[in-house]
């Protein structure tokens, strides 16, 4: 393999896609500050590239029922799907497992004085949310996300 297609292979990550049912090479998603804010609506630029929090009880999921799958606002990959979905009674959507664990990745996060688990789109590296240990069965995780960081798409 030539060091060009080396490089090009750096470029990519593996993603579980839910259409096709398959894992598929595809290019990281990267853009400058300026480039996501052009894309972006000051809340989910706030939230999904700065880390941010949007408030409890007050966001677009967090009281929603509908049938479909949550993508990365920033990507378009295949986050959740609301299968996964319950109600935590935290303010924010929740679900306890991912549609792939190769579509998420997680971090310690360390800021506000505590120390949690923060949860990253792999491919565009959004700021999702964080996820705890203390969700239903059948995997006791709570991934609780923020809404403004993902785009709902209806089965």
């Amino acid at each position: 393999m030539s060091s060009t297609q080396a490089g090009a292979m750096d470029n990519k990550v593996p993603i579980f896609v839910e259409k096709t049912g398959r894992v598929e090479l595809l290019d990281r998603m990267e853009k400058t500050d300026e480039e996501w804010s052009a894309i972006l609506t000051r809340d989910q630029f706030g939230i999904a590239r700065k880390a941010g929090t949007e408030p409890a009880f007050s966001n677009k999921y967090y009281d929603f029922h509908e049938k479909g799958t949550y993508h990365c606002v920033c990507c378009g990959t295949d986050l959740f799907s609301s299968d996964a979905k319950f109600r935590s009674g935290t303010g924010w959507p929740s679900f306890y497992a991912p549609i792939s664990d190769l579509n998420v990745k997680t971090t310690v996060d360390k800021t506000g004085g505590m120390v949690r688990t923060e949860v990253l789109c792999t491919r565009c590296a959004a700021h999702l949310g964080h996820v705890f240990d203390d969700g239903p069965p059948p995997t006791h995780k709570r991934y609780c996300m923020n809404s403004a960081s993902l785009r709902f798409v209806k089965r």
